[in-house]
């Protein structure tokens, strides 16, 4: 059985708390050291309370390259770059980057987009992985099928709704319990930066793609998860759209099409995307809904190892659903 070296950067923070609870529970991984200036010499436990009596691990400072086959940046946006400018990783330890410096083609450098339902070939054979943003991964498994067909014909409108956790661990003014709770509002809408990479796949499945993204996200009054809703007008049947669906999902084991309406409880802790499609007239209605801290974040940057290393694809990421 391969037994893969892990080493964790930035484990302080929402997601790199998350890989640490899935990887101290993955059959085959061991996590060699666990990357924290703030933090180095406490007890992970000593920040992730809910570690005690999972592990004795304690952070460091130190960059133990030399014991690992792959490192995982949590690192926040913009500072990946940076610190592997500074701390160069060398041949042959992966690297998998959880943050958006990698994402885009013209940054990406020897980096691979990491959506496994896009590209699980390139993924296989990379050395690096850009992690998805965890709304641009809600999104586009709403919106692949109908890309790969050619029918994303005419503008396309979405609202989505994310949890607390999507904003990170640094309290802000549109954090806290006393403003979020009881309350939803809006943010960066039409203007949100994961439009640049939903763009990018999508036109790489259907070439001729430029037609305009409405996104509106929404910050909610709950801890995790996505739900979004997509709209845009298609002249194929519901059958026929189901059936896209359905087959382009066949082979992905965490992407499921439902025959009934999905609820934001039923992907919570979990690695799944539940989708369901429905049409009304002329418009097609896609609800996507996942975990933005597991599908959406930690979860698939672990899915996404299992590929770069010849894993089961599900290893270590098949958890009970938070539902019902």
């Amino acid at each position: 059985m391969t037994n893969i070296k892990a080493g964790i950067i930035g484990g302080a923070g929402f997601t790199g708390g998350e890989t640490l609870r899935i990887l101290l529970h993955h059959p085959q991984v061991e996590i060699k050291f666990v990357h924290s200036r703030s933090n180095a010499g406490n007890k992970l436990y000593a920040v992730h309370a809910d570690l005690l009596g999972e592990t004795e691990l304690t952070f460091t400072e130190h960059l133990h390259y030399e014991e690992v086959d792959v490192v995982i940046l949590c690192l926040g946006h913009g500072e990946s770059r940076v610190f592997l400018q500074n701390n160069p990783v060398p041949e042959p330890v992966k690297i998998i980057d959880l943050s958006h410096d990698f994402r885009l083609a013209e940054n990406a450098g020897n980096f691979v987009y990491g959506l496994p339902e896009l590209q699980r070939k390139r993924i296989k054979e990379a050395k690096a992985i850009a992690n998805p943003g965890c709304f641009a991964t809600c999104i586009q498994l709403g919106l692949l099928p109908l890309a790969k067909a050619g029918q994303l014909q005419e503008e396309i409108h979405i609202s989505a709704i994310t949890g607390s956790t999507g904003a990170g661990q640094k309290l802000q003014k549109t954090t806290g319990f006393t403003w979020r709770n009881n309350n939803i509002s809006t943010y960066k809408a039409f203007t949100h930066q994961h439009l640049h990479e939903i763009k990018q796949s999508l036109a790489s499945l259907q070439g001729e793609f430029q037609q305009e993204i409405n996104f509106i996200p929404y910050r909610g009054n709950f801890t995790r998860g996505i739900l979004a809703s997509i709209y845009l007008n298609c002249p194929l049947s519901e059958e026929e759209v189901v059936h896209l669906y359905q087959e382009y999902y066949q082979e992905h084991p965490f992407t499921h099409v439902s025959s009934q309406p999905v609820d934001l409880k039923q992907v919570v802790n979990t690695n799944k995307c539940f989708i369901h499609v429905q049409k009304q007239g002329n418009k097609v209605l896609i609800t996507s809904a996942i975990d933005n801290l597991a599908k959406g974040a930690s979860g698939q940057a672990i899915q996404n190892m299992n590929l770069l290393f010849g894993l089961e694809e599900t290893a270590g990421l098949l958890w009970k659903p938070a539902a019902f």
